[in-house]
């Protein structure tokens, strides 16, 4: 019963989304207000609808309905409330269906933002929301159906999920930050596609679009963070990131609508790359598809990933059709954004913003390549070849440093035409700073040339992004008289998103500098301790006290009680190897004490028999706990910039500097 009225909810939600897809490319076309009405009340159906078949399934799992397939299929009656609750998306069909619900929910607050703004682009944007809606409800009701009955006899009790997936906390936020931010893309690519058919990307529009895009770019950066916490905290390795194919699948699309944001500052400061900030939009939500479809179809080995499912074709052939409409809508309407900027003077913040986008479309194509390549070769010459680390690595280093050096010098340099004198004021003490910083580099000890560039390219890109920050409240406190508190909070309230933007750009400094050092100087070692030895690596002393065994209702926790000195300490560490009834194997969970120069990190490798002794594998890494922080910082500085700004009072105002 539960199941057939969540299939009924989805059926609803499919009805509403192709309906609205008519009326909204109808209403587009003919200007007809009444079939924009028309469409907004079948997208608020089209949301409902699929909160309530979310609804239903939380409903059958948390009521342990094993008659409902998927309840039966990741379901377990020992299974914590807070691991049934997350199971909702531990599978292909589920994590489908959070994916409707999601999508419901961007399409709900896009249709009430956009009531009564922006009569020309806004029903092609929305048509576009529900033709993409209706694409998944069909999937969820279909290829991908969680409400299926499960075969007869109903089983008493399931599974359970995957156990990788109930190995860590973070498994509650992760894959949902990194839904909203895929998901979220289909907001930016509607309004882009609006802006197409409409022939027109005005200032407002421009704005809109801009914040549409980084909402969901501020999620799709906290999924990654909390992603490379995760494989740190869980898999046992001692590092954050691989160059997965599903880590690079969530990647991918941060570059371009990274580069896409950087893009859409530019038509309403120059009216210029109207059309490469709508092709950089187009291109995101093209690599969202194609991130789901690598994700969710296991055409790649990745512990991220599901097995065989049905959905494969049925997504590819989706993400084709797609590509071949954007190419053609943008070979017929692209020139209708042509701007009237002047040309770009090759020394000026606009060159900064061009050479920014090149090279992150550049790192964007060279990753997708490297992804791909294996499976190209696999489908064409059946030969099974594998892309490692090595060259990922050779890529993406060089861009990162030029990237931090942009970030030191794009912000220096002025709009439009500027001389000489200014240029060498602008960058004459940020460039001393960072030549002192690559001296002292140097005489600490630092030999090898990438880390030495990132070192000297971050202080130049430090120093001039707190000189943004400074410079407005040095302003208003020389040119108004105002005191320091005040000037700041004048100064923060009329450029937030000046002030946002550059908050970002300090998080993503101190998260290179953290990623240079934590690989450079990364050591470990395996070690074989029994009851009551100790071990010395680096400055710690490691001793195996014993083995203590833990018994949860979902799984048997086996944890070696490791002792440590040194500095930060004395602490105790218990890595474990963790038994689930449906795992063949134990899952090792890591234990880290992370301080603020290093992280001490012991991962069990082994237990003997009779717990008398384990092998245990030691990874004492410098700055890791900077990684993180760097990613408070960037989402910190997302939501500066996305915070409303405050409504004028009555009377003349003073106007607002642009923002830069």
């Amino acid at each position: 019963m539960v199941g057939r009225l969540g299939e009924l909810f989805v059926l609803l939600a499919l009805a509403c989304a192709a309906a609205g897809t008519v009326t909204g490319f109808a209403s587009g076309a003919t200007g007809s207000h009444a079939l924009l009405r028309h469409t907004q009340r079948l997208s608020r159906g089209f949301s409902v609808a699929m909160i309530a078949a979310v609804t239903t399934m939380w409903y059958a799992l948390l009521t342990h309905d094993f008659s409902v397939a998927y309840v039966a299929k990741v379901g377990s009656l020992s299974s914590p409330t807070y691991i049934t609750i997350v199971s909702l998306w531990s599978s292909l069909e589920g994590s489908i269906l959070l994916w409707g619900l999601v999508l419901a929910g961007f399409i709900g607050v896009f249709t009430e933002w956009s009531r009564d703004r922006h009569p020309e682009t806004t029903p092609w944007s929305l048509g576009t929301m529900m033709l993409v809606s209706a694409f998944f409800a069909f999937l969820i009701v279909g290829p991908a159906n969680p409400f299926t009955p499960a075969p007869n006899p109903v089983p008493l009790d399931g599974p359970g999920p995957n156990p990788l997936l109930q190995n860590h906390m973070l498994m509650i936020v992760h894959p949902p930050m990194l839904y909203l931010g895929y998901v979220g893309m289909t907001v930016p690519f509607g309004m882009a596609i609006g802006a197409l058919c409409a022939g027109q990307l005005g200032p407002a529009w421009t704005q809109a679009l801009r914040k549409a895009l980084l909402v969901p770019w501020g999620f799709l950066t906290v999924g990654i963070i909390l992603g490379g916490w995760w494989a740190y905290d869980v898999l046992g390795w001692g590092g954050y990131w691989a160059w997965d194919p599903v880590e690079n699948a969530s990647f991918l699309p941060w570059l371009t609508a990274t580069s896409a944001l950087h893009a859409a500052m530019l038509p309403s400061r120059r009216d210029t790359m109207k059309g490469w900030t709508v092709v950089l939009v187009l291109v995101t939500f093209l690599l969202t598809l194609l991130g789901t479809f690598m994700t969710r179809s296991g055409v790649f080995n990745s512990v991220h990933s599901f097995t065989q499912s049905p959905i494969g074709p049925v997504f590819l052939g989706f993400l084709a059709i797609t590509l071949v409409a954007c190419v053609v809508l943008l070979a017929a309407r692209i020139d209708s954004l042509a701007g009237v900027g002047a040309p770009t003077e090759p020394v000026s913040r606009e060159a900064g913003f061009m050479v920014n986008n090149l090279l992150l479309v550049g790192l964007t194509f060279t990753i997708l390549l490297g992804t791909t390549f294996p499976l190209i070769m696999e489908a064409v010459k059946d030969v099974r070849l594998s892309v490692g680390e090595p060259y990922f690595n050779q890529v993406a280093i060089p861009v990162g440093v030029s990237l931090l050096f942009l970030m030191g010098v794009g912000p220096a340099l002025p709009w439009g035409v500027s001389s000489r004198e200014k240029v060498i004021q602008a960058l004459g003490m940020p460039f001393a700073v960072a030549a002192i910083t690559l001296a002292v580099s140097w005489l600490l000890g630092v030999r090898s040339i990438w880390p030495l560039l990132t070192f000297g390219t971050a202080a130049l890109a430090t120093v001039v992004t707190l000189r943004e920050l400074v410079n407005p409240v040095r302003t208003r406190m020389r040119e108004q008289g105002e005191p320091l508190g005040k000037a700041f909070v004048q100064a923060f309230v009329r450029n937030r998103r000046r002030y946002g933007g550059y908050v970002v750009h300090l998080g993503t400094i101190l998260i290179i500098v953290s990623i240079a050092v934590s690989h450079a100087w990364r050591v470990d070692k395996e070690f074989k301790l029994k009851t009551g030895e100790s071990a010395t690596f680096g400055e710690y002393t490691f001793q195996f006290e014993s083995i203590g065994h833990v018994v949860e209702s979902h799984r048997k926790r086996n944890e070696a009680i490791v002792n440590v000195t040194g500095p930060g300490g004395p602490f105790t560490l218990r890595p474990a190897m963790n038994e689930y009834s449906t795992a063949m194997n134990a899952i090792g969970s890591p234990d880290v004490k992370s301080l603020p120069t290093r992280d001490v990190y012991v991962s069990l490798l082994s237990v003997a028999p009779d717990d008398s002794g384990v092998g245990i594998h030691i990874y004492i890494t410098p700055m890791v706990y900077w990684i993180w922080l760097g990613g408070g910082v960037m989402v910190l500085g997302t939501i500066l910039a996305l915070w409303p700004p405050r409504k004028a009072a009555a009377g003349p105002q003073p106007v607002p500097q642009a923002a830069a």
